[in-house]
């Protein structure tokens, strides 16, 4: 049994209660963010195995149909940030249904397409749909959980999109080994209609700003608009710093890659300078004055620079560097994601008994080390040297994922909670955008050629995560918050 429906014209009900929902409304509140998060995470990678199905049906090159994938994660990055600020002042629950809905009538969408700038064009609304419920995941979770419980629920949403964002191509490959890739779309659309009814009995009633006075009023559109155009430079930027299809971009692409990211610089500058004066600004300048916050988003960001190098740069080394079938290199492969799944409960029960910098510095060291020794790997390692590495850097990353998320989401006070949960999907972004840049570098003609790419890839990775795991133990002597 469900617990009762709200009324469907407007968001009635209490604000976010103090110490989180009752059983069994906190069961189907869950799971209602877990389902919307998984869908999100899911269509980041579900398209990778589809693309030269869609670049031969649509008629057109590599460099083009990469668009499929940029649109989504451009809209994703661009508007994280004041969709948690819109939550804050109207609702999580709103935002985030909303972000649900867009986000299946926009995959309805990309089903139907028929060109390519169609489908780039649903993909972009997709992604839009997706910054709802990413922007307000980390505040619902918040807000669900009682604050005794709230590190379980950390580590169970972490768990959930550590293990989809590993997913995504066995998801493509069963559904295409059957179907044609606009079923990788058409399955979000009955889904997310059964999440959204599911969120809108389930999810806690949050009026916004006029119930929770830390939050401050009014939305500037303006500053929207530098949000989007900055993260959207940055990122269009490094693209093109470093394209995928050198032939295809062009020799003047590197130019012009450096042209966007100056010029989002520079505007990020003039941005950074106008929130600096507001109380309560969208870009969340006021919880990076928390030391503890800024650290946990420096770990992040560092984290998840290394996590992209080696989740691209490992496929390589196992098929093309050590002759492994593509069997026998995804079942090793699996060692990471189950040991991320087997620690991360353990760090989610660890929270409050050890200092959340202290086990997300231990685990950051282990990923390191894990790193490190796959860029060492002998001429021909067996499965057991692979695996035992491979689960090192899993159990690691799992150790620190959720501590990090814990700190990051509680340093913030209550009624920042979506600002948080923007930074700390914008963090994630942020850095798996540095290492896919980072990584193109590494696999462009001029390191390629020396045959050690993936290795080299490996090696930096261990670097971020190192250079990631001083950050989080810095945390064990910075201020705290001033109020949580």
């Amino acid at each position: 049994m469900t617990p009762s429906a709200p009324r469907p014209d407007r968001d009635p009900g209490p604000a976010v209660p103090r110490d989180g929902l009752s059983t069994p409304q906190r069961y189907f509140a869950m799971a209602t963010v877990l389902c919307g998060i998984s869908l999100c995470v899911l269509d980041g990678t579900v398209m990778n195995l589809a693309l030269p199905g869609v670049a031969r049906d649509m008629h057109v090159g590599a460099s083009e149909v990469i668009w499929v994938v940029n649109a989504y994660q451009v809209s994703i990055l661009a508007l994280l940030l004041p969709l948690a600020r819109l939550g804050e002042l109207h609702g999580y629950r709103r935002v985030y249904l909303a972000g649900l809905a867009l986000f299946a009538l926009s995959s309805l969408a990309c089903v139907v397409s028929r060109s390519l700038p169609v489908l780039s064009a649903a993909r972009a609304f997709q992604g839009m749909g997706a910054a709802g419920m990413f922007a307000i995941n980390a505040a619902l979770v918040r807000a669900i959980y009682p604050r005794r419980m709230l590190g379980r629920g950390i580590a169970l949403n972490s768990a959930v999109v550590g293990i989809a964002s590993v997913a995504g191509p066995s998801v493509a490959a069963l559904v295409l080994s059957v179907a044609s890739w606009p079923w990788l779309f058409a399955i979000n659309v009955p889904l997310g209609a059964a999440v959204w009814w599911l969120g809108r009995r389930s999810l806690p009633a949050h009026r916004g700003a006029d119930a929770a006075p830390g939050a401050g009023s009014g939305f500037s559109w303006p500053d929207a608009a530098l949000n989007v155009a900055l993260f959207s430079l940055l990122f269009l930027g490094l693209d093109r710093l470093v394209p995928r299809d050198a032939q295809a971009a062009g020799p003047a692409a590197p130019l012009q890659g450096a042209a966007l990211v100056g010029a989002g610089l520079l505007l990020g500058a003039v941005y950074a300078r106008r929130q600096w004066r507001e109380a309560v600004p969208l870009l969340p300048i006021d919880l990076l004055r928390i030391p503890v916050f800024r650290l946990s988003m420096c770990t992040s960001i560092a984290a998840f620079a290394a996590q992209m190098l080696a989740s691209i740069a490992l496929p390589f080394l196992l098929l093309r560097d050590l002759g492994r079938s593509p069997g026998d290199a995804g079942l090793v492969l699996t060692a990471w994601p189950i040991a991320t799944v087997v620690v991360a409960p353990l760090a989610g029960r660890l929270i409050g008994r050890v200092a959340d910098g202290l086990l997300g510095g231990v685990g950051l060291i282990a990923l390191a080390a894990g790193l490190m020794a796959l860029a060492l790997l002998p001429a021909q390692p067996g499965n057991l040297a692979l695996a035992w590495r491979l689960a090192l850097c899993g159990a690691g990353f799992g150790l620190f994922q959720s501590p990090n998320n814990h700190t990051i989401v509680t340093s913030a006070p209550a009624a920042r909670s979506g600002a948080a949960g923007g930074m700390l999907g914008s963090a994630r972004l942020t850095g798996q955008s540095l290492g896919a840049a980072l990584l193109a570098l590494l696999f462009s003609p001029a390191f390629a050629a020396h045959g050690r790419a993936p290795a080299l890839a490996l090696g930096l990775a261990a670097v971020f995560a190192a250079g990631a795991s001083v950050a989080s133990l810095l945390r064990l002597n910075a201020a705290p918050a001033a109020s949580a």
